[in-house]
């Protein structure tokens, strides 16, 4: 019976430990994200990014999205 107490407690901790590690890594990876937006000038925040390309109009064509005039 102390065996398997042992045991239970051991995969607890290692969840705690799991979970504790995932809070620090999404706490250290907000100041990359601000530092990346950071960077983005003024001309990239204002061209266009979003092209029609080939696989775009087939999706639009699939899922009955109306044909742009």
């Amino acid at each position: 019976m102390k065996h398997e107490d042992k045991a239970a407690l051991g995969r607890r901790e290692f969840l705690r430990t799991i979970g504790a590690g995932a809070g620090l890594a999404a706490t250290a990876a907000v100041p990359l994200a601000t530092q990346a937006a950071a960077a983005e000038s003024d001309a990239d925040k204002k061209k266009t990014r979003y092209r029609e390309t080939d696989h775009v109009k087939t999706f639009y064509r699939v899922n009955g999205y109306p044909k742009k005039s």
